[in-house]
């Protein structure tokens, strides 16, 4: 199996995006660099590394022009300190903790340190730099603690905000940032990408390119975790329906157990929301039918939620769902 992609703060290129990082070059060499900005766009498509590169610039990195309009050379004491989550003037919010493991969200204690981070004049470097990666995973109270802090700018301070989903953000604190949009890319992209990071076979990484939606860290991640067996073992759940393998479906569900097994029963309900979305798309059939299978593919939505909120057995919510699609298949 691949290695786990790198963290965004270890990468220094950038796929595309050139128009994002044009901007935001431009903004800063004209001195109208503004406070706030809010990087929107699906998740895994580059605005976490974009958030970096721009930060390892601000804070005096020395430029790499072979590695984009914002590249900074990897062997620069910034860079190093960057990776290391050493350098004074840069502080990032983050879900994952310091031991690499996820929380359900960023606490409000953590949110409230960015009005002392940003109270104070830089150490080192021009700017002082912070980072929410992601600002949709910030609760009510950290959420409003950070608008506290756009609501009064810092001087020499810049704060860049990963969003995948912005139109949940408050209000309040969209309008107050500049939005930096990052498109998915061309599936051709993603897939030269995956053939370069992740060692895949053309034949793989256009078929991790197409499960990504044209993000490439996405594609990588789905490298990583065996995504393209779960994506052919859910081609085979649908394509077999109204019958279905019992023993490949208990194989299956066996592995959700163990420390591996939430992120395997949350990327298998993905492939088979994806497959009957698509089933979905192509369809001509009966509406009552269409309705049945948009019905099946509402609950593959929200089981794995329910599952994780109510700590439900995973098995038992997976045939559950396989239970609804085999019957909306013999409607």
């Amino acid at each position: 199996m691949p290695e786990a992609p790198p963290h965004p703060r270890e990468v220094f290129d950038l796929v595309g995006h050139t128009a994002s990082e044009a901007a935001f070059e431009d903004a800063r060499a004209r001195g109208r660099l503004h406070h706030a900005w809010l990087l929107t766009g699906p998740e895994g498509v580059g605005k976490a590394t974009f958030a970096y590169r721009a930060a390892r610039r601000l804070l005096g990195a020395a430029p790499e022009p072979r590695l984009g309009p914002l590249g900074s050379d990897p062997s620069d004491p910034v860079s190093r300190q960057v990776i290391a989550r050493s350098h004074p003037d840069l502080l990032v919010l983050e879900r994952l903790t310091e031991d690499g493991k996820p929380r359900k969200v960023i606490p409000v204690d953590e949110a409230r340190t960015l009005a002392e981070f940003f109270s104070k004049s830089p150490a080192t470097a021009p700017y002082r730099v912070a980072i929410v990666d992601a600002a949709d995973d910030l609760n009510v109270n950290a959420a409003n603690a950070v608008l506290k802090t756009l609501e009064e700018p810092p001087p020499r301070g810049v704060l860049f905000m990963v969003s995948h989903a912005p139109g949940k953000l408050l209000a309040t604190i969209r309008s107050r940032c500049r939005r930096l949009a990052f498109s998915p890319l061309p599936e051709e992209e993603v897939a030269a990408f995956a053939r370069r990071y992740a060692d895949a076979t053309p034949e793989d990484a256009l078929h991790l390119a197409r499960m990504s939606g044209g993000a490439p860290g996405r594609a990588l991640t789905l490298a990583a975790s065996s995504a393209i067996e779960v994506d052919e073992a859910a081609r085979a759940i649908i394509s077999g329906l109204p019958e279905l393998n019992e023993a490949a479906a208990l194989a299956l569900a066996d592995k959700f157990r163990g420390g591996e097994g939430p992120a395997l029963f949350a990327l298998t309900f993905e492939r088979l929301a994806a497959r009957i979305h698509a089933f979905v798309a192509e369809a001509r059939g009966e509406p009552a039918a269409l309705d049945r299978w948009a019905a099946a593919w509402e609950t593959l939505q929200r089981l794995p939620r329910e599952a994780e909120a109510l700590n439900l057995d995973r098995a038992d919510a997976f045939f559950a769902a396989l239970k609804e699609l085999k019957a909306a298949a013999r409607a």
